[in-house]
């Protein structure tokens, strides 16, 4: 069974390291400074500026009146809007290049340009007109699911680098969760994203609705691939197995119990084409997730060379790739993903086409990955 097989990569961890990365995470947290609401402040675009626009749904409120954004409070139902943001000249691949005290200057930062409110059939809508002139031989929608301790903007902010850094034509969707934004709101964004299980997959299934062969790319990351397997879990006990087969699931660093994926997984079953995981054994915000739940493995922590998981993926039929060649933005190794837009350029150069499941390595100096380079690919066009 893949929850007991998995287990078995957990290991005892002593009381006196569980402390030392406990506090060493909150000693990080409190020295980093965050992105506020007035780094959305709409400004003049410059000509040389690449611009994306990018739909979001959201479960977060709207702020009070003269206030930016959305609140790390819920709503009573999903928030729709539609951002157009610039990314600056001098934009290196990876990063994000933040405001500095709340003054976006679109030369040097990334910057607003727009900011629309949407109703759900202007949302539904425009997605539909944009995604209808694209390429129907891969997805054209791809909608990111954020993770813990993020903010409003700095999950908006993510889907631009990643879209702006593969240089795919797509449509990016942005479904944010009202996150507390701290180390500290662990217990009550679990909640969160558990509050906003429906309304995700109420938007799946609009999303998905006369796709004629075109797929949703749904890209989680961190506790956001936990919503993400329960929406998958949902829409299977619902069976609304027409919402499933329109969707090409990635996660990436997963947050989720090992034994809870494989009742998940015992449900959901295998997904065509398989899911894709990305892993790495030393993310360390993956680390003090599984001291907070009783040294209970994490998914996203798994380790590919390890037989019996190697063995559990392809029986399951899922994809892990170990992407620890990557650097990350952080020293927590959690968001290696945010560099895999900028090697798609490399990556669709190759003529690979395999579609195989099991455990693989991501080779970041020669831009290719032991085998399932076609579901990479997938992964790696966040639209």
């Amino acid at each position: 069974m893949i929850s007991s097989a998995f287990s078995h990569a957990g290991s005892t961890v002593s009381p006196a390291f569980r402390a030392f990365v406990l506090s060493f995470l909150v000693i990080l947290a409190g020295c980093v400074t965050r992105p506020g609401p007035d780094d959305l402040t709409p400004v003049k675009p410059v000509a040389e500026a690449k611009t994306v626009q990018v739909f979001v749904a959201t479960t977060r409120a709207t702020p009070p009146a003269g206030e930016k954004g959305f609140t790390s409070d819920r709503a009573e139902g999903l928030n729709f809007a539609r951002y157009t943001v610039s990314l600056p000249p001098g934009h290196k691949s990876g990063e994000i290049e933040w405001p500095e005290n709340g003054r976006p200057d679109p030369r040097k930062t990334f910057a607003v340009l727009a900011r629309e409110t949407l109703t759900p059939a202007e949302f539904y809508a425009q997605i539909r007109q944009k995604a209808s002139h694209l390429s129907k031989d891969r997805a054209d929608v791809g909608v990111f699911v954020h993770g813990f301790n993020t903010n409003f903007q700095e999950a908006l902010f993510r889907v631009v680098q990643m879209s702006g850094d593969s240089s795919i034509d797509g449509v990016p969707v942005l479904f944010s969760w009202p996150s507390k934004a701290s180390v500290a709101g662990y217990v009550a964004d679990k909640e969160s994203v558990t509050y906003s299980r429906d309304y995700l997959v109420d938007m799946l299934t609009k999303l998905t609705v006369k796709r004629d062969g075109r797929h949703v790319l749904l890209f989680g990351h961190s506790m956001g691939g936990w919503l993400v397997t329960e929406s998958l879990r949902q829409l299977k006990l619902m069976g609304r197995t027409d919402v499933l087969h329109h969707l090409e699931v990635l996660l990436a660093a997963p947050d989720v119990d090992a034994d809870v994926f494989g009742q998940q997984m015992a449900v959901i079953g295998p997904l065509s084409p398989p899911m894709v995981i990305f892993v790495s054994t030393d993310d360390r915000a993956l680390l003090a997730s599984s001291l907070i739940s009783g040294d209970v493995p994490r998914i996203g922590a798994l380790d590919v060379h390890d037989p019996i998981v190697e063995k559990v993926a392809r029986e399951e039929k899922i994809v892990l790739v170990d992407v620890s060649s990557l650097q990350g933005t952080g020293r927590l190794n959690h968001d290696r993903y945010v560099q895999l837009a900028a090697l798609y350029p490399k990556l669709s150069q190759q003529k690979q086409t395999i579609n195989d499941v099991g455990g693989f390595v991501l080779e970041a100096a020669a831009t290719t990955v032991a085998s399932p380079f076609r579901l990479v690919k997938l992964v790696v066009d966040p639209q």
